[in-house]
């Protein structure tokens, strides 16, 4: 098995493993699973251009916490999306392969070391990636690229109620960004390449009920970097400096529950990384779906 497989199954079990124990009443568990279809077709006779095409989302988002002791508390949130688009030609009314519109993997684990003071310390190891990689389609590679960060600091609880919470937290983060990249197109030949930084993290989590059947979820990371293992690379070039720009990843979704089964979901995620891009990048969903509450 690759380095980088062992890598990943390693920290999806520990992760697992840290805070999962389906046995105890204690637990406060939660799993949201969704599923948004769009489908239109036209017969061969159709005039007017129109080709038909299908679009599926897969979402499921779920978290797992438990007060371990009078001291210590800890919490896993999944977050799992996946979807493509199936297009038709507009002549010969064949369809396409599928491409792939969102993709996400996101776990972490978060810690926090309740002192009853007014700020608690944490330590967080977060797994960030995708299913499958399709920036060159003829080659498939599937969790690629790997983000893992470690991190340790103070965090605050300003409210916390049965449905709400807002938790800050402000600390030093290790990050390992693991790539498999393509060095041979005709034989498919690929190669493990690694980067490492660390600096100044802050995460800002908040959850809150606008309304009965209306919720609002947001997750605000900031990361300073002061030190990146590929800074020597980059000397004498123009994007010399670029890792020690902030980097930003704001997610924001609004959920509406409009029948027991029946969702309208509205996401928004604005990232800033300029050693990827100068400009923001920004991405918006707006879907109705089915939804099931599994616990």
């Amino acid at each position: 098995m690759k380095k980088h497989k062992i890598i990943f199954l390693t920290l999806l079990s520990g992760l697992i493993s840290l805070n999962l124990s389906w046995g105890s009443d204690a637990w406060e568990k939660n799993m949201d699973l969704n599923l948004t279809l769009t489908q239109n077709s036209y017969s061969d006779n159709w005039v007017g251009g129109e080709a038909g095409n299908v679009s599926w989302v897969a979402f499921a988002n779920s978290s797992f916490g438990k007060k371990l002791s009078t001291k210590l508390t800890s919490k896993t949130t999944i977050k799992l999306t996946f979807g493509q688009t199936h297009t038709q030609d507009h002549q010969t009314k064949k369809w396409a392969k599928p491409a792939k519109s969102t993709d996400l993997i996101d776990i972490e684990t978060l810690t926090r070391f309740t002192l009853k003071t007014w700020v608690d310390p944490y330590l967080a190891l977060r797994f960030e990636s995708q299913f499958l990689d399709a920036s060159y389609p003829k080659l498939k590679r599937y969790i690629n690229p790997k983000k893992i960060t470690e991190s340790g600091g103070i965090s605050k609880q300003f409210y916390k109620t049965e449905k709400e919470e807002v938790l800050c937290r402000l600390g030093f983060a290790i990050r390992q960004i693991i790539t498999e990249d393509i060095t041979d197109t005709a034989f498919g030949k690929t190669e493990i390449n690694s980067t490492n930084d660390g600096g100044i993290e802050s995460v800002t989590d908040a959850k809150l009920a606008l309304a009965e059947k209306i919720s609002y979820t947001s997750k605000l990371s900031l990361f300073r970097a002061l030190f990146y293992s590929g800074s020597e690379k980059l000397k004498g070039t123009p994007q010399e400096d670029y890792w020690k720009e902030l980097d930003l990843n704001w997610e924001n979704t609004i959920s509406i529950a409009v029948a027991k089964y029946v969702i309208v979901s509205l996401y928004a995620q604005l990232l800033y990384d300029k050693q990827i891009s100068k400009k923001g990048r920004f991405k918006e969903t707006l879907s109705l779906g089915l939804t099931y509450k599994l616990f």
